[in-house]
């Protein structure tokens, strides 16, 4: 597509796209009387207006049956979980009984690992990708020294060749070839967060089962964002966040994938509570922890309903859009469309001012261009926030602008680009 910069161009694309009216189902952030561009959805998406609503009917579950809304009620708790696997599968491209809903991410991320690193003398190291995200780094360090080992010896990170930002599968797939007796893990993220990239996950994952390894994903930035297929990639096991890309609220309920070849695996560690149970003996209370089958079985603690409520209303208005890769379509065209708003503001000062880090091939990135500014980048930013454009600012020097499908128009996209070109005639000493 030949882009225009100008507000009528980005008007008829507007009204040209399909999941345009989508937006209404969702509040905006209001600035100044008006709705604020709100580009941040890599860190917190939107509210959907349902939310209220979908919260509301289970409060009155609770206030009209107490105890038993476990199992009376339109929709009774003890199951209510299952209602979100289906939605789920989809957008991670999985079988149902492969997913499940609970805790946070980084619990999740721990208790999968008590499965699936299993590190002995000679297979004991980690590799991953080199500045991944804090939590995950945490995460390893302190699995890898809970097993006894340095995590100096037992992480290996991989970091893009000099001079570049993003990594390249072949240097991935290489370091993998090249650690292959010692690997007992591959864990990666599926997009970056800093700089946007999405990583060949089906590659890794053949090279690290090539290698003898586990292979085990963060989905953080990718879980719809961008088409998945968990399933068909074979990836061992998964874990996500729920509130970034699927609007579940600050804090929201996140999700596991367990490949179904693990499901039978009674070799398995886990650290277990009886909500992983098998179900249809769980209130008998007896001792001796027999699993639920599939994904299920790793559940620990009670069902919090309320923030599985919150997710639900989100994944209803998911439903209604049929399947991430129709939304990804959309996000290609929006992030090209930014693309090409800040090469012309780069253009126009003449020098560039936003070098944009996330990789320009449409197939490598989701709803996120990163930036790097050239000078000024934290008072650009305040600039932005000031005129109600809402996007994401990480040391030292890097804005994140992340237009969602669901909720951000082409118009959004274009007074975007049209304040940053405003923030660099305001703030920018050259």
């Amino acid at each position: 597509m030949n882009f225009e910069n100008t507000l009528e161009f980005a008007q008829s694309l507007d009204a040209n796209d399909q999941f345009h009216s989508f937006r209404d189902q969702f509040y905006l952030p209001q600035y100044a009387g008006q709705n604020a561009i709100y580009l941040c959805g890599n860190s917190l998406g939107l509210q959907p207006k349902s939310t209220e609503t979908m919260i509301a009917g289970q409060l009155a579950s609770w206030r009209n049956l107490g105890v038993e809304g476990w199992f009376d009620g339109e929709e009774p708790w003890l199951p209510y979980h299952r209602k979100l696997v289906g939605p789920l599968a989809k957008i991670v491209g999985a079988k149902g009984s492969e997913i499940t809903v609970m805790n946070s991410l980084t619990v999740n991320l721990h208790l999968l690992m008590v499965s699936f690193y299993k590190p002995n003398v000679k297979r004991f190291k980690i590799l991953m990708e080199g500045g991944a995200f804090p939590s995950d780094q945490y995460a390893v360090e302190s699995q890898v020294k809970f097993h006894g080992f340095d995590p100096a010896d037992a992480v290996i990170e991989i970091f893009p060749r000099e001079g570049e930002y993003t990594l390249r599968t072949e240097d991935i797939i290489a370091q993998i070839n090249a650690d292959a007796d010692e690997l007992a893990l591959v864990l990666f993220g599926g997009i970056n967060y800093y700089t946007g990239q999405f990583f060949d996950l089906k590659a890794i994952a053949e090279a690290g089962h090539t290698a003898g390894a586990i292979v085990g994903f963060d989905l953080a930035h990718a879980a719809g964002n961008v088409p998945l297929q968990l399933h068909e990639w074979g990836a061992d096991f998964a874990c996500w966040c729920s509130y970034k890309y699927m609007n579940s609220g600050p804090g929201g309920i996140s999700g596991i994938f367990v490949h179904e070849k693990h499901h039978n695996d009674a070799t398995l560690n886990r650290f277990a509570g009886w909500w992983g149970y098998k179900l249809d003996e769980r209130f008998k209370m007896t001792p001796g922890f027999q699993p639920e089958r599939g994904a299920e079985g790793w559940q620990v603690s009670t069902s919090p309903i309320l923030l599985m409520a919150s997710l639900h209303a989100s994944l209803q208005i998911f439903e209604q859009a049929g399947s991430v890769s129709a939304l990804n379509k959309k996000s290609i065209q929006l992030t090209g469309y930014l693309e090409y708003l800040i090469n012309q503001v780069n253009e126009f000062i003449g020098y560039e001012q936003f070098k944009i880090i996330t990789p320009s091939n449409k197939h490598k990135r989701g709803s996120q261009l990163s930036l790097i500014c050239k000078s000024g980048g934290k008072a650009i930013f305040d600039y932005l926030v000031s005129q109600g454009v809402i996007g994401d600012w990480r040391e030292p020097d890097v804005i994140r602008l992340s237009p969602v499908p669901l909720y951000n128009s082409f118009e959004d996209v274009y007074h975007a680009a049209r304040h940053l070109l405003a923030a660099v005639k305001t703030v920018v000493k050259t």
